[in-house]
């Protein structure tokens, strides 16, 4: 299997997470944690469900693969989500020494890869590699969709 087609298939697999998130009322983010080629852990935002405002989907895959494989350090695995990191996860997924970061849609109000913010940041423990773009369109949809339907509940 060629190396894109991959990456899509680890992206498909964190946006089936955060199709998971839409049926429990969460944010639909979904992210998934690859080691290997194999997929760790994945899941999707849990803040209300949880009541945890930390409980982004990042942090609660990391967690999980770091149970799993039974390290903080997350080294030599990359991290699938479906919408750029906040600034919490960015340097929780730099402490945790991720090795690449791929994302999907860009967050113009909370993501700090694009605005560059992680990298000018001095605490940035670590700096994986960064992809973005992969099904973009589909993970930006998911959110104006959800968003949409929340403010025509209001």
């Amino acid at each position: 299997m060629s190396e894109n087609l991959n990456k899509n298939k680890f992206m498909l697999a964190a946006l089936e997470q955060a199709k998971k998130a839409i049926i429990q009322d969460e944010v639909p983010v979904g992210a998934v944690l690859v080691k290997n080629g194999e997929i760790i852990s994945g899941d999707f935002n849990r803040n209300l469900s949880l009541k945890d405002p930390t409980a982004h989907a990042e942090i609660l895959v990391m967690r999980e693969a770091s149970q799993i494989l039974g390290s903080h350090r997350l080294d030599d695995c990359d991290i699938y989500v479906t919408l750029e990191p906040c600034a919490m996860c960015a340097a929780a997924i730099s402490l945790a020494k991720v090795r690449r970061i791929y994302y999907a849609a860009s967050d113009a109000k909370f993501g700090v890869i694009e605005n560059g913010q992680m990298e000018r940041s001095s605490s940035c423990y670590h700096r994986p590699e960064i992809y973005s773009g992969f099904c973009a369109d589909e993970s930006a949809k998911l959110l104006k969709d959800f968003f949409k339907e929340k403010r025509r509940s209001i």
